[in-house]
């Protein structure tokens, strides 16, 4: 990354280009448990786009923007276990994201379950999930899904809870749809592997609990 940044230095980059080497760095160091130093390159890169560049972004940097930044920051905050912060940052992010930007807010709804579920609040994280599941519902999007699979896992100590029994269901009832569509899949992909039971989705969380899971405020 350092070899990347260099490179970008030395021609004509933006400062979404500078500042998206910074975030895809980042995601590096928080999937080797560096919070500590994602956080501090997302802020290089909060800099960086403050200070602008006279060089216009490639036109494939579209979609990259001071939002999608401050959701890959407020992820990173959760992993940190900074759960004010994270829950300021990521509401921030969904007011601020455009219409049309159904995907995003499907993760974006993900990660605010997943900082109330760290701060035990199993009712305000199930209500989080169902708003994602309710947007998957309009707009599918795997990455999002995975979110809302993950918090359930991290609601196991709530798991006899009215709003988690109603989660539950939601997701049960998402299983079916998903199954249905991998055993399509299968038919003329048999390498494919089935998805597996919504049971499977309340059997706890998973080694390396939510910090398993990252972003995808970088692309898609």
């Amino acid at each position: 990354m350092t070899a990347a940044t260099t490179y970008a230095r030395r021609g004509p980059a933006s400062a979404e280009f500078l500042a998206w080497l910074d975030a895809v760095e980042a995601e590096c160091e928080t999937r080797c448990g560096s919070a500590r130093a994602a956080l501090h390159l997302t802020g290089h890169a909060e800099d960086v786009l403050a200070t602008g560049s006279p060089h216009a972004s490639p036109a494939w940097m579209d979609w990259f923007s001071p939002v999608r930044l401050a959701a890959f920051k407020g992820n990173t905050q959760l992993v940190a276990r900074h759960l004010p912060r994270a829950r300021a940052t990521l509401l921030g992010v969904l007011e601020a994201l455009p219409a049309e930007s159904d995907k995003q807010r499907t993760v974006v709804l993900g990660d605010l379950a997943a900082v109330e579920a760290a701060d035990s609040n199993p009712q305000k994280a199930c209500d989080y999930a169902r708003q994602a599941l309710d947007q998957l519902a309009v707009t599918w999007y795997v990455m999002g899904m995975d979110r809302v699979r993950e918090v359930r896992r991290t609601l196991h100590p709530w798991q006899g809870e009215p709003c988690v029994r109603e989660l539950d269901d939601r997701l049960c009832g998402w299983a079916m749809t998903i199954s249905a569509l991998s055993r399509c899949t299968s038919q003329s992909h048999p390498e494919v592997r089935p998805v597996s039971r919504c049971a499977s989705w309340a059997a706890g969380p998973r080694p390396g609990g939510a910090a398993g899971w990252f972003p995808t405020a970088l692309g898609g």
